[in-house]
């Protein structure tokens, strides 16, 4: 990238037993030439690429430590150039000494992102796969870690780039027309470009589904237990998030606020909030508590219903609110206590799920449930799942291309439907890295951390 030279450490900050500062750029070999000495007494670049070498770390001031570097030669590196990886001793001093080593030798500050930003831009990585390092580094969920790792080996972007090539040969039949109207140069007819645009338009409607997902277990779920005093809510809570979190006692409205914990449920990530039971009170304290639980009803996402196992008309006052709400489609009644009783189902909601709060017993059922909620089901097993608002906006903006040239198929020729064929084709390419202004690619890296 312009003949830059870049550095940064790309481990946390802090003590450990090692840390990395990497080198990437045109000088990488000679300014690890200039602070590294390997202990057979050769240079660093007499050694082979990709050939782990032990010797000592030097600065203005002389030697400080000790450690391990390795040489990446260009195009066979991480971002396609010239790279260097110099590990050290993970102490925070001694990594800031030779990172600034490193900057004394030639090097500049790399900023967010720099080295997975010059893979993409040097062809290493597509655009999707570019942020899946993101989603590797950021994920708090197995399964967002899985879909990460199969879209940073192209999942992704083989269905993108797949649906991409179809697309592009239904653009060039579009121009043979336009180029030989009177000659019928186009090998695809009138029908069977709209047989091709419908799958084509199914396939994105189904990626699309995914959005929803993906959301859930990258950024996460707003959910709320709720439920009137004395259900369980907060031993509920500690259910799912495998610890004591909330104060649980047998006197009702021990829970006065709302207590929010980040869980994961199956590969789902919820902002799970415990709520104060929902009742009529003369306690203000209370009844602020009990407002606060009516916010989460309408602010949620996702409602865990916590009832005994029989419904009573306090219950039924809860259930209108979340009716009233719109919510129905969106709630989980959990029948708990089913250890110390038989439980009747209110046969109200898709969802009614036996469960003892103290056991654990129906745990599995509720996190089923909560995924299934969630997307899960409209999701396959390749990985290839819009994870992020960006990916999802730009297959928005695809779909009403392709419904666009449907429409003009019908009421006009060809040629007009390829001018929605060719903007189909520009939101694609943004998804993958193919068309994407410098001011989108800004935007995803300035998100990385210095180092990634």
């Amino acid at each position: 990238m312009n003949g830059i030279t870049v550095a940064a450490v790309s481990t946390p900050r802090g003590k450990g037993g090692v840390a990395l500062v990497r080198v990437s750029g045109e000088n990488a070999f000679e300014i690890a030439d200039r602070v590294f000495a390997p202990s057979s007494g050769k240079r660093i670049t007499e050694y082979k690429p990709n050939t782990v070498v032990h010797g000592v770390f030097s600065g203005p001031d002389g030697a400080f430590d000790d450690g391990m570097a390795v040489l990446y030669a260009s195009p066979r590196s991480f971002t396609g150039e010239d790279t260097a990886e110099l590990c050290c001793h993970g102490g925070v001093l001694v990594t800031q000494k030779l990172l600034s080593a490193c900057f004394a030798a030639g090097a500049v500050p790399a900023g967010r992102g720099e080295f997975t930003r010059r893979a993409f831009i040097n062809g290493k990585l597509s655009l999707s796969e570019a942020e899946a390092v993101g989603g590797l580094i950021d994920a708090v969920s197995e399964k967002h870690l899985g879909v990460s790792l199969m879209q940073l080996g192209g999942s992704l972007a083989q269905k993108i780039g797949d649906i991409y090539s179809r697309l592009a040969l239904l653009a060039s039949s579009v121009y043979a027309y336009i180029d030989y109207p009177d000659e019928d140069m186009t090998d695809v007819s009138v029908p069977e470009m709209e047989e091709k645009l419908k799958t084509i338009l199914a396939e994105l409607e189904e990626l699309r589904k995914t959005r929803k997902y993906g959301k859930a277990i990258s950024e996460g779920v707003k959910a709320a237990i709720i439920g009137r005093p004395n259900t369980g809510k907060s031993s509920l809570l500690n259910l799912l998030a495998g610890e004591e979190r909330a104060i649980v006692t047998e006197l009702e409205g021990t829970t006065r606020d709302v207590v929010t914990e980040k869980i994961t449920a199956g590969g789902v990530v919820l902002d799970l909030s415990d709520t104060a039971g929902i009742r009529r009170s003369a306690d203000r304290i209370e009844m602020l508590g009990v407002a606060r639980s009516l916010e989460q009803i309408n602010d949620a996402e996702l409602l865990i219903l916590v009832l005994e196992s029989r419904v009573c008309e306090a219950d039924l006052e809860i259930i209108d609110a979340v009716k009233k709400a719109g919510k129905a489609d969106l709630t989980i009644a959990v029948l708990n206590k089913s250890d110390l009783a038989m439980c009747e189902k209110p046969g109200i909601f898709k969802y009614e799920i036996e469960l003892s709060a103290l056991t654990g017993d129906g745990r599995e059922e509720l996190i089923n449930a909560i995924e299934t909620l969630c997307g899960a089901g409209e999701c396959g097993d390749d990985g290839a799942i819009i994870v992020s608002a960006r990916q999802s906006a730009a297959l928005d903006k695809a779909v009403a291309c392709v419904n666009n040239a449907l429409a003009a198929l019908k009421s006009f020729t060809q040629d007009m439907a390829g001018m929605d064929i060719e903007n189909a084709l520009a939101a694609l390419g943004e998804i993958d890295g193919r068309a994407v202004t410098e001011e989108i690619v800004d935007s995803i890296f300035s998100h990385f951390c210095v180092g990634k």
